[in-house]
């Protein structure tokens, strides 16, 4: 029991920095309330007995609704960047080299591989390390057995 009482005592403390923040920022306040708001906006016109197709082709079509929605996303991460919750680190220069090269391999397999630009790219490749000759003619070791 007293296990539990613990757990519940060290989630309190973990989450009062941010709950005290919220009492004296009004900022934040505003801006949380600004985004409930406008989600609610959101959802009041989609929410319905309608199909989620519908309420999809609705929300890419009214621009009004996608005004609404951009509201609310905009006060959240404004909410967020106030309490300090969203801290994005550059990654390291090491792992964002090697992330690049991954991602410059996997494109550069796809050209080459995908059936409709692979022949192509293929050639153009033969033809820029190679020459423009007639390429590689196979003549085989020359034994005769």
């Amino acid at each position: 029991m007293t296990y539990t009482k613990e757990k519940v005592a060290g989630a309190a403390s973990s989450a009062r920095p941010y709950v005290e923040r919220a009492i004296r920022d009004k900022e934040l306040r505003d801006n949380v309330r600004n985004a409930y708001s406008s989600a609610r906006v959101v959802y009041d016109e989609l929410a319905s007995k309608r199909k989620v197709s519908d309420a999809a082709t609705r929300l890419a079509g009214d621009k009004d609704l996608q005004d609404q929605l951009r509201n609310a996303i905009d006060e959240l991460r404004n909410a967020a960047g106030r309490v300090g919750a969203v801290k994005r680190q550059s990654p390291e220069p090491m792992q964002a080299a090697r992330n690049g090269l991954i991602l410059l391999a996997g494109i550069a397999l796809g050209l080459l591989l995908n059936p409709i630009t692979g022949p192509a790219v293929r050639r153009l490749l033969a033809r820029k390390l190679f020459g423009s000759g007639n390429g590689f003619m196979y003549q085989g070791n020359g034994n005769k057995s």
